[in-house]
């Protein structure tokens, strides 16, 4: 019988001289690695006429670099079986392999290659422009992302943070590869990014091969996003041959930088965060007012939000929406001990099981680097949710409700949508 592992060694993280972190989380219960490089630049980085450019930047990086062309790139990393990927969010750009441990070295040589060395051919960009056209197109028949995209611009207005990650089609026709080379060259620096591994390597041989890696990367001074501020209001937008309306409501929240973030979380999950929570029993189970639903506590290091969002049959909409709102001023009038329990529970349980999945502690860990300049421990994590009580997360609700609403709609509109929902969530 193979013996169960009893721990693990710490995290480590190490600087560079360039202020590139390196993030080494030994797994040795595993045999695969997940090697990942995060850069500090999203889409709320964006000058507003290269909206989208930092999603460009990331499909771009595997299309050739100054050894290898887009074909050789594939074919060296599925050699190793690796799992190649990346993904653009608001406050940051990753680029992912994981395959087995032992390649771990030879993962991280290939991303710092990928993130250093591009060359961004013309011929592939207008490629992949057309690639990216093409599902925006899509997005724009799906009426879930056009709900998404008008919350946003509810929320925070004309700040980069609302712009859509992936742009506009005006923004993407526009982006040559002169303002990629520019945009790379400002944003991807030193103290802009953490390389990552978590899983079974050797953790002196992984910083070696980091320094390799991104040693010779041009230094500089983090990149800095504008204070948001948070606005709200109501808007809607018919979407022809769609048969249900799509609502996303919420508050302001906090960045997850703002301890307060945490009391936020705990109360999402109080209100809707299983089968057995306020919202899913009562509005889906017992009333059956919505197929689809859920709540949640979005938070970067750069602004936060709660958010409820549903998907329903038109003729629902209206009482689903009187009994959202019943059921957060009930919240705010008190919360039970036994459904903070189930939230606290819930919180945590999810938190074990990300420390188990490499890619998402690695995740969790170099977004913290990035955000907080080291890595915080569960204990930390578990403390911050253990401290809110029935008051503290009843007087959260109050603080949410106290603040203008965003309430956004979109898909089978019925006449007076809007107004009804004005009605409902404007007064206080």
């Amino acid at each position: 019988m193979k013996p169960v592992p009893t721990g693990a060694p710490p995290p480590v993280v190490a600087e560079l001289g360039n202020g590139v972190r390196v993030v080494a989380i030994p797994l040795p219960h595993i045999e695969t690695a997940a090697v990942s490089v995060f850069v500090r630049s999203g889409s709320a980085h964006e000058a507003r006429r290269l909206a989208g450019i930092s999603h460009v930047v990331e499909h771009m990086a595997f299309k050739g670099t100054e050894g290898r062309s887009v074909q050789q790139i594939n074919f060296d990393a599925e050699r190793l079986g690796a799992d190649v990927n990346a993904h653009t969010d608001r406050d940051h750009t990753a680029y992912h392999m994981r395959g087995r441990a032992r390649d771990a070295l030879a993962f991280v040589a290939m991303l710092g290659e990928i993130v250093l060395h591009s060359t961004f051919p013309d011929d592939e960009l207008e490629r992949e422009r057309q690639v990216l056209l093409s599902e925006m197109a899509d997005e724009d028949d799906d009426a879930l992302v056009i709900v998404d995209k008008l919350f946003d611009r509810l929320s925070w207005g004309d700040h980069p943070i609302a712009q859509p990650i992936v742009g506009s089609a005006t923004t993407v026709r526009r982006i040559g590869r002169d303002d990629i080379l520019g945009y790379v060259a400002a944003q991807y620096t030193g103290p802009n990014v953490v390389v990552g591994v978590a899983g079974n390597v050797d953790v002196e041989a992984f910083m070696r091969a980091a320094e390799a890696a991104f040693g010779a990367m041009r230094g500089g001074t983090a990149n800095v996003v504008a204070a948001t501020e948070w606005h709200g209001g109501f808007g809607s937008k018919a979407q022809g041959g769609s048969q249900q309306s799509h609502v996303v409501l919420g508050y302001a929240g906090r960045a997850v930088t703002d301890p307060a973030h945490h009391a936020i979380a705990v109360a999402a999950a109080v209100l809707g965060d299983g089968m057995s929570s306020p919202l899913l029993d009562q509005i889906r189970e017992r009333r059956g007012l919505a197929y689809s639903l859920g709540c949640a506590a979005e938070s970067s290091s750069l602004a936060g939000s709660f958010v409820v969002d549903a998907s329903l049959a038109p003729e629902h909409l209206d009482a689903f929406l009187v009994e959202t709102r019943r059921l957060l001023d009930e919240h705010a009038g008190g919360v039970e001990a036994s459904s903070l329990e189930r939230a606290k529970n819930l919180l945590a349980v999810r938190r074990l099981r990300d420390a188990e999945h490499a890619v998402r502690r690695l995740e969790h860990a170099a977004l913290d680097v990035l955000a907080f300049g080291r890595i915080r421990d569960r204990a930390e994590l578990d403390a911050l949710e253990d401290a809110a009580d029935t008051a503290s997360v009843s007087a959260t609700f109050a603080r949410l409700l106290a603040a203008p609403v965003s309430l956004a709609i979109a898909g089978k509109l019925r006449k007076g949508a809007v107004e009804r929902a004005r009605e409902t969530f404007g007064r206080r």
